[in-house]
């Protein structure tokens, strides 16, 4: 048994494992705002020893891109700086993709109004004295055509259909791809039921 251990834990075997491409140095003037690959996948050929070190978490594969511009850019995948964190007894049989497009666009930053996305009606006899939002305006940033192109801020719906009281919720922004809250934080949203008074009958 003893044996059988020992060889089993020398024998090679091979395994695929996904590395998150991680980007350093992205201009403050610049959004990433595609790319072909989000990691890159690996097949290692090893012992069982040496990989129990070779998986996710454990491995990220870094990208300079201090120099890029807006448009399209191609980097290289480059397997020995892949190598280079592997474990002694690991190697690679292959890897995907072998190059990385990337697409850069302007960056531009917003100052605009929040607007509550209120859904359905309060129940019968009730209705919305008020809604109130805070922040009522807030700063984003992003894709400069997004940015620039938008009017309102608008927060993931709040249903309030047949409610007969007042509701407080804490809601996210539905903001397109490649934009962003400069604060990161939820937006409060308060929504004012009231009944609705009954009119006195006849004397």
């Amino acid at each position: 048994m003893v044996l059988w251990g020992m060889a089993h834990g020398t024998s090679d075997i091979e395994r695929g494992v996904d590395i998150p491409i991680v980007f350093d140095g992205i201009s403050d003037d610049l959004v990433l705002v595609d790319q072909s690959a989000r990691a890159v996948n690996i097949r290692v050929l090893g012992t069982r020893a040496a990989l129990r070190d070779v998986g996710p978490g454990k491995m990220e594969y870094r990208i300079d891109v201090s120099g890029a511009q807006r448009g399209e850019a191609v980097y290289e995948i480059d397997p020995g700086r892949i190598e280079e964190q592997l474990p002694n007894g690991a190697r690679i049989v292959s890897r995907s993709p072998a190059s990385l497009e990337l697409k850069f666009a302007r960056r531009g930053r917003k100052s605009i109004r929040v607007r509550a996305d209120i859904v359905g009606e309060p129940a019968e006899g009730y209705n919305v004295a008020w809604v109130e939002v805070d922040p009522p305006y807030v700063w984003l940033s992003g894709d400069r055509r997004e940015v620039v192109s938008m009017r309102e801020a608008i927060t993931e719906p709040l249903e309030i259909r047949g409610v007969k009281e007042s509701l407080d919720r804490d809601l996210r922004l539905a903001l397109p791809n490649h934009v962003w809250m400069e604060e990161a934080r939820p937006v409060k949203v308060r929504v004012q039921v009231d009944e609705i008074p009954k009119r006195g009958g006849r004397r």
